[in-house]
């Protein structure tokens, strides 16, 4: 790598990393790395691509060559991370950075690194579609007290190993939010609220859960009250998960043995589709100060390649555009009716706009 254009995909290996390669190495050919800490497992997977995405070995635990970081265009980060080091090495070295965590505690401190390149933050489904449609349902009102954010996936769906790890962690988590503008302490499945998610899916329960989109919106759209609920789109098995986690059967989850057969047996569960819905429901004063509900949904198929053509589409954006320096979320950056032009494939996109009481529904 002897010039500023090439691309690192850290954990490029992983579930939604290698759909990430994949994509990006259509629209970069020969600037795509797929990098690890073993080179010969990143050889391995690269070497089933054909040779379009190249092997490169990195341990983000140890400092990152100079040289190396200097001949980036971006990186994009698919792995959890405990400090900022790292980050603050790729602005200090005017290399862009995309990150597909949903941890909001550490998102909050990535965004004390504004020293010299692009870093994007909350890319992906959730965080990523969510922010998108809160902006959208956001900028309906003339002013918004409450967003209400709701994800529904089906157990047909593949979902990577980290991605399974991260959601049975999560199960009992306590995690802040801001209510009426307060930071408040919420626990994982409880506060459920009913969410419409439109045609051929209808009502479904959903539940409290730590998605970051909660914790970052408040502050960029200066909202004062935000939450996230998830759901699965089989109502028995989001109530027993539930009913886990108000009995304590989740403490499972933390033992060592058993915690990884659980989610080995998660990962190999295939039953139902591969569909997933997400909705925003912003609540506040029309345009004309009447109050009003806004509402943007969506539906689509396969969100771990929804996930990657979000990132894929952020890519693109800092690579092909001028990018302000700085820390910016996806929703700060862009919006969904631009996005939607990148995943017009997997998306059946659905909008209902209107003043309290619900009198129309505007489809696009």
């Amino acid at each position: 790598m002897h010039t500023k254009e090439d691309i690192v995909v850290i954990g490029g290996y992983g579930h939604v990393g290698r759909t990430i390669c994949v994509r990006l190495g259509e629209r970069y050919p020969g600037k795509v790395y797929a990098a690890r800490r073993s080179r010969e497992r990143a050889e391995c997977f690269c070497h089933s691509t054909g040779g379009r995405i190249r092997p490169l070995e990195i341990d983000i635990r140890k400092p990152i060559p100079s040289a190396m970081l200097n001949s980036l265009k971006l990186v994009i980060m698919c792995l959890d991370q405990t400090d900022t080091g790292f980050v603050r090495e790729c602005s200090r070295a005017g290399t862009h950075y995309i990150d597909v965590s949903a941890n909001g505690s550490f998102l909050r401190q990535v965004e004390k690194c504004r020293e010299g390149a692009t870093a994007l933050l909350s890319v992906g489904l959730a965080p990523g579609l969510t922010n998108l449609l809160a902006l959208g349902a956001h900028r309906l009102l003339g002013e918004t007290d409450q967003i209400d954010l709701a994800i529904m996936l089906e157990l047909g769906d593949a979902h990577g190993e980290a991605a399974i790890e991260w959601t049975a962690d999560n199960m009992g988590a306590r995690f802040d939010i801001t209510q009426n503008g307060r930071q408040v302490e919420a626990l994982s499945f409880t506060d459920s609220k009913t969410f419409d998610f439109g045609a051929d899916i209808g009502n479904r329960l959903a539940y409290r859960f730590p998605f970051s989109d909660q914790q970052t919106l408040s502050r960029s759209l200066d909202v004062p009250s935000v939450a996230t609920r998830f759901c699965l789109d089989s109502p028995l098995v989001t109530g027993l998960l539930a009913g886990a986690r108000r009995t304590g059967a989740v403490r499972l989850l933390q033992a060592g043995w058993l915690r990884k057969r659980i989610i080995h047996s998660l990962g190999a569960l295939r039953f139902g589709g591969d569909r997933f819905a997400v909705k925003a429901e912003a609540r506040g004063r029309s345009k004309e100060g009447k109050p009003a509900l806004a509402e943007y949904f969506l539906q689509g198929r396969d969100q771990s390649a929804v996930t990657a053509q979000v990132v894929a589409a952020a890519a693109a954006m800092l690579i092909d555009s001028h990018s302000p320096a700085g820390v910016y979320h996806l929703e700060q950056l862009t919006d969904v009716a631009t996005m939607l032009k990148e995943l017009g494939p997997y998306i059946m996109f659905d909008t209902r706009q209107s003043a309290l009481p619900l009198k129309g529904r505007e489809v696009c």
